[in-house]
């Protein structure tokens, strides 16, 4: 019988197979790629805020320690933002007939809060507690970057999971004394691994089976 097909079509048929799980295993790569990029994650891309608030003014240059705006970091799973007050303690005397700053008076004369855009925006089954983790020796611009330095705020990491286990799986790597946890640009007196060893051992932190256990903040 006559052959039907020419023999190049098998040649054809393999590289189309072959071709076929390549490009399958690139499209997976290209997802990953674009589910890890800063348009998904929102990484180093400063929100637009009712109020253009400079952290690299109000701390940078003025010197104004965090917990003057964010009162509860130290003993609340949230950092609040700062009430209008907190504003107005300043801006009632400061500034005080400044066209930018039209929406924090509106809000003192109205009573109706500020809305903020939310820059840290955890999902709902994430559980984060702030104040466990000013207590165990985590520093500010360990999660949130030289803030001192961001005239707007943007999101320093990233934010995935793999971002926070890499401190859960070696806190040694990160942690500092709790009088520098608000210290911005904290160099370790010392080698910081052999530091973070003994703040381990001081602040009574978990093992790393717990702290990468999946209900630790799954709950």
């Amino acid at each position: 019988m006559a052959q039907i097909f020419h023999r190049s079509t098998n040649t054809l048929s393999r590289v189309s197979v072959f071709g076929a799980v390549f490009f399958i295993a690139f499209l997976l790569w290209l997802f990953d790629a674009v589910n890890r990029s800063p348009y998904i994650t929102q990484q180093g891309i400063a929100r637009v805020q009712p109020v253009q608030f400079s952290h690299q003014h109000h701390v940078g240059a003025i010197g104004i320690d965090c917990r003057y705006c964010h009162t509860s970091v130290e003993k609340a799973a949230f950092a609040n933002i700062p009430p209008t007050k907190t504003c107005m303690n300043c801006h009632a005397q400061i500034w005080n007939q400044s066209p930018e700053l039209e929406p924090v008076r509106e809000s003192w004369r109205t009573g109706r809060s500020i809305e903020w855009v939310k820059v840290y925006d955890l999902p709902d089954y994430v559980y984060f507690n702030h104040s466990i983790h000013v207590a165990k020796g985590v520093g500010c611009e360990t999660c949130h970057g030289r803030i001192d330095r961001m005239p707007l705020v943007s999101q320093h990491p990233s934010l995935e999971m793999s971002w926070c286990l890499d401190c859960h799986r070696a806190p040694e790597k990160y942690i500092r004394p709790r009088e520098d946890v608000f210290t911005m640009g904290y160099v370790p007196a010392g080698r910081q691994e052999e530091i973070g060893e003994k703040l381990k051992a001081e602040y009574h932190i978990r093992p790393t089976r717990e702290l990468t256990d999946c209900w630790t903040c799954h709950r």
